[in-house]
């Protein structure tokens, strides 16, 4: 479980500007193995939000907590799956995947093992030895996911990692994560700028205002799981996502 206890977060001023307050009393829990997604306007924080959780960022004030201990730094119990695929370029898909393992010291015919796994789960079955500029953006970021898994982690923090992709593939991605999901269950923190991506794939979506991020509401989405393809004709997929368009609307007018 994840529980954000009314943390702030003001970044300092730039070149004699006044300070920027990102994020305000914000109060949030997350139970293991939920899938929850940020959305809300840019600009209020939610990547910070993620980098707090994450360790990467400490709070002003409040605290975070994973299963009852504060987090004071990153931790092996999470995994960060960055927009930009923050690949090695140098490195091809197997050293890439396989490079958490190898940080943590694991052995490389372990390591490789895990790697060529996660590539048939991934769908990157002939790719093993190809780098990152031979690769298209969607199969960089199945590269980034499947590094992500690698370390089976408690927690995977996604901010935004299917954001830089075309459409299509965009819901490919997210097909993959949710299968990959109901055979490995996780905790999902997952940033997103698209209502439709938030209630397809989440079973909670938190609304946050505009800067400062506070929490302006939680909304359950009650679809079933495992989620069909094509939620179309869910009218409560259709609901939410009339529902949360017209809150950030209504937010930032």
């Amino acid at each position: 479980m994840i529980e954000l206890l009314g943390c702030r977060k003001t970044y300092p001023g730039q070149a004699g500007r006044p300070p920027t307050l990102a994020l305000d009393s914000v109060d949030l829990t997350i139970r293991a193995s939920e899938f929850v997604c940020v959305l809300g306007p840019s600009g209020c924080g939610k990547t910070t939000l993620l980098k707090i959780v994450a360790g990467l960022l400490p709070v002003d004030q409040g605290e975070v907590r994973i299963d009852g201990r504060l987090v004071t730094g990153t931790g092996p119990d999470r995994a960060f799956v960055f927009q930009n695929f923050a690949l090695l370029p140098w490195a091809d898909v197997v050293t890439n995947i396989a490079f958490g393992l190898e940080l943590r010291g694991t052995a490389k015919s372990e390591r490789e093992q895990r790697a060529h796994a996660l590539i048939e789960a991934v769908g990157l079955e002939g790719f093993e030895r190809h780098y990152p500029r031979q690769l298209s953006g969607g199969m960089q970021q199945r590269v980034g996911l499947a590094r992500a898994l690698a370390v089976d982690p408690q927690i995977l923090l996604m901010d935004e990692p299917f954001g830089s992709v075309d459409a299509q593939t965009r819901r490919l991605l997210q097909t993959d994560l949710l299968a990959l999901l109901d055979r490995s269950p996780k905790t999902v923190l997952f940033v997103t700028h698209s209502v439709a991506e938030a209630v397809r794939l989440s079973d909670r979506v938190v609304l946050m205002t505009p800067r400062p991020g506070r929490v302006h509401a939680i909304v359950e989405v009650g679809l079933p799981r495992p989620r069909p393809d094509n939620l179309d004709h869910f009218p409560r997929y259709s609901e939410l996502k009339e529902y949360l368009w017209q809150q950030l609307r209504d937010m930032q007018q």
